[in-house]
């Protein structure tokens, strides 16, 4: 085999590796929230991530877990579905896991859908979230379901809207437009095999981070 050969398949054996160390990413992370295991879970993320506006590192991540699971919840449980990780370079890359969650929170068990927009990097070898972008469609008592706007149902919070649709502004465009039933819609080119995300959110800027 050539040194040029040899190369390119190094690249793409660590290429599959870290895409595979990302997605168990997602998993260590609800499986550590679902279990407080706070350590583990703040372990996750980079050694500098921010937390709110003015704070960095995991120590400030792990007050504000701590804090959120143990005023919110009596208890949680995160069940992932689909996972697309795009590589931006060797130790870079961006993601969306969705995620169905069930919450104990003050007498009810709020059901929610949501996903989370990912930013990954690798440091000293090993793959971190540099950030996660929770993103709602609802959160509702598991007996009520949540039809109509404001779909995220807290108990004893006032209702309002979550970012699940807003972030890929298809959403929008979807319902803004009536295609004619005269002629066939047009079709754009297929997204590029590491571009699909960057696509449907049509090349915008990374979102930002709201805390509710």
């Amino acid at each position: 085999m050539s040194e040029i050969n040899l190369s390119d398949l190094q690249k793409r054996i660590d290429r599959l590796e870290s895409i595979e160390e990302i997605r168990q990413l997602a998993g260590k992370y609800s499986l550590s929230l679902d279990m407080r295991d706070l350590d583990a879970h703040v372990g996750l993320f980079a050694p500098d991530i921010r937390v709110g506006k003015e704070k960095t590192g995991r120590a400030h991540l792990k007050a504000w877990v701590d804090d959120t699971l143990r005023h919110q919840f009596t208890g949680t449980s995160h069940h992932i579905g689909q996972h697309i990780i795009e590589m931006i370079d060797a130790d870079h890359a961006i993601g969306v896991v969705y995620s169905k969650n069930e919450h104990e929170a003050d007498g009810e068990w709020v059901i929610m859908q949501m996903l989370y927009w990912d930013d990954y990097e690798r440091m000293d070898g090993r793959w971190y979230f540099r950030r996660r972008l929770p993103c709602y469609w609802y959160a509702t008592d598991l007996n009520k379901p949540p039809i109509g706007d404001n779909k995220m149902r807290w108990p004893g919070r006032d209702h309002y809207e979550g970012t699940f649709h807003g972030l890929f502004p298809s959403w929008g465009e979807f319902w803004a437009h009536t295609p004619s039933k005269d002629h066939l819609p047009e079709v754009a080119e297929p997204a590029p095999w590491d571009g699909f995300l960057k696509k449907m959110r049509r090349n915008s800027a990374a979102p930002k981070i709201k805390v509710r």
